[in-house]
């Protein structure tokens, strides 16, 4: 498997960002990592072997990068406005810096498929509902899909636009989003044993954002004894990622 560790400074973040890419083409698959880590988490916890096969058969190419929680979801001493700030520059990083670098190296001409595990599951499900004209799915698994888990009742602007639960509630109907979401692929997964709790709970009222919006998301929960960790995520991805690739359409023709 090809891998190339890219550093990319971002103007948005004022910083240096690690972007890893496996494989030479296929379609982009950009995976954000668990809370607390960096651009190799995919790796170090078996995800990349997981998904070897689609790698090295040019079926994707995956880019994982960091994230900089530890500044703005998970930052429990820092100034509320200084971190939802902070979370909007990471989106930003994201949509300008991030995605012209994978249309550049990446030679499909196809979206990205976002798809993040734990914290970055919220990542995923931000960046695709946000700009679902610029990606083509969302693979989003064990994610805290209700801001209040992290911010309390506080809420401001920047914080808004990162919090799915909150903007689709109040996006009007005839929002031309929501025939664009039905035209793409969203898979949100959340276990139901202990450690999934709050996974669960909220991807549940997630889900009833897109029942009333008319959405068409593919929202599974999966048993009992499911857990918050990557033996789970790694099965997860497995299941979902041939739908989202459309390989499942392949072989029902």
């Amino acid at each position: 498997m090809e891998r190339e560790q890219v550093v990319l400074h971002s103007k948005q973040l004022n910083r240096d960002m690690n972007l890893i890419i496996y494989g030479t083409k296929g379609v982009p698959v950009v995976g954000f990592p668990t809370k607390s880590t960096k651009a190799d988490d995919w790796e170090n916890n078996g995800m990349v072997k997981c998904l070897e096969d689609y790698i090295d058969k040019g079926i994707i190419q995956l880019y994982t990068v960091d994230t900089v929680d530890n500044e703005s979801w998970l930052n429990e001493s820092g100034e509320y406005s200084w971190r939802t700030s902070r979370q909007e520059s990471y989106y930003q990083f994201i949509i300008e810096e991030l995605l012209p670098l994978i249309r550049k190296k990446n030679k499909t001409k196809e979206l990205p498929i976002a798809a993040g595990v734990g914290m970055g599951a919220n990542h995923a499900a931000i960046v695709f509902l946000r700009r679902p004209d610029l990606f083509q799915a969302v693979i989003s698994l064990s994610g805290i899909h209700d801001v209040r888990y992290f911010f309390d009742n506080y809420i401001d602007h920047d914080l808004y636009e990162n919090a799915p639960e909150r903007f689709l509630e109040n996006m009007p109907p005839d929002h031309p989003y929501i025939d664009l979401y039905n035209k793409r692929k969203l898979c949100f997964c959340a276990g139901q044993g202990s450690q999934e709790f709050d996974s669960l709970s909220t991807l549940k009222t997630l889900e009833r954002r897109f029942i009333t919006k008319s959405i068409d998301a593919w929202c599974d929960y999966w048993g009992r004894d499911v857990t918050h960790d990557w033996y789970w995520w790694c099965k997860q991805m497995e299941y979902f990622l041939p739908y989202v690739l459309g390989l499942n359409d392949e072989d029902e023709a």
